[in-house]
């Protein structure tokens, strides 16, 4: 009779372990093999803080409902692979179809959502610093969004700043510092400038790469006509050489600073700043807005030809090139005073 009791107990306790490890083997298939699907308007983000546990991590998909699990499956299939503990902290983006397994490899590999910033070309570099102050995405360490103020905090060398940001769009992840990224689009500038440098046309006026970025500057804001831009640094380049000034209106504007509401005046032209380019010889200072690669291009490779002047048409944005001054006036009576 004994024996017969010990042949039960052990017979249902083996039915019971078998029984728990089908259960184990058919969940972990289910686990594994299950596939989440949802569907989205608005992609799901999913943000895991600095410090979590693959536990937490889990726990709070589970109250997102974004898996039919308990929070401890994942855990366990973490600890399993050995790889609990490297998870990495930032934000996700959630797939729409996706396993856990998947998505526990996209946790440890650390592919984090990339967000887009774009520094436009033509503005100025304190813009940025001000746009960049203001978006919320960025982990603010910088003390200041002035440029004479974040400058030393960028580089070793004495910089002005303007202009020493590489016009693109950027990706970068959540809380990357304002500081790595401007730092980032800063020696991004240098690296074009200095690629391009070597391979610049002969006998250029300008006794620095920084002297090519002041000019690239200045064709910036010149146009917005890529086919144009050759042609208008060829102008300043000559210019230069026959110790013309060159008297250019946006480094006027640039030099008035907030005196300029919109519109540049004659007393304007006439009043000397260090970035007056009617009054002063030479290129100017500094640079006056933050250059494109083409405008950088433009700068080094001018556009040969005998043109010393231009004006705008008034017609998309494009100008009118002459040889001579009188040539010149004749085309600013025809677009500019329509006489």
């Amino acid at each position: 009779m004994k024996n017969r009791i010990t042949h039960i107990i052990l017979m249902s306790t083996g039915l019971m372990l078998l029984i728990s490890v089908l259960f184990i083997l058919y969940e972990y298939h289910r686990f594994t093999h299950y596939t989440i699907k949802h569907q989205q308007v608005v992609p799901q983000t999913f943000i895991i803080t600095p410090g979590s546990s693959l536990y937490q991590v889990s726990h709070q998909l589970s109250l997102r409902q974004y898996h039919p699990f308990p929070p401890y499956y994942l855990y366990f299939y973490g600890r399993y692979q050995q790889q609990a503990h490297l998870i990495k902290a930032g934000e996700y983006t959630l797939p729409e179809e996706t396993t856990l397994p998947e998505l526990f490899a996209l946790f440890v590999a650390g592919r984090v959502k990339q967000h887009s910033f774009t520094i436009i070309e033509g503005t100025t570099s304190q813009q940025l610093l001000t746009k960049i102050a203001n978006d919320k995405r960025f982990k603010h360490v910088l003390p200041s969004s002035q440029l004479a103020e974040v400058m030393p905090l960028l580089t070793d060398k004495a910089s002005h700043g303007e202009g020493e940001f590489a016009a693109d769009t950027y990706y970068f992840p959540l809380n990357t510092t304002d500081k790595a990224f401007l730092q980032r689009a800063y020696h991004r500038q240098y690296a074009i400038l200095m690629s391009e440098w070597p391979n610049r046309a002969k006998d250029l006026p300008y006794k620095t790469p920084y002297e090519a970025l002041i000019m690239a500057s200045i064709i910036e804001k010149e146009t917005g006509i890529a086919e144009e831009r050759p042609e208008i640094s060829g102008v300043f380049v000559r210019r230069l050489k026959k110790g013309m000034r060159l008297q250019t209106d946006p480094t006027v504007i640039y030099g008035m600073g907030e005196r300029y509401q919109g519109n540049i005046r004659s007393r304007d032209l006439t009043r000397d700043t260090p970035y007056n380019t009617y009054t002063r010889y030479g290129l100017p200072p500094s640079p006056i807005a933050i250059p494109s690669q083409e405008a950088i291009y433009a700068a080094l490779h001018p556009a040969k030809g005998k043109s010393l002047y231009f004006v705008a048409t008034g017609k998309e944005g494009r100008h009118a090139f002459s040889n001579t001054l009188i040539e010149h006036n004749r085309a600013v009576r025809r677009y500019q005073l329509k006489k």
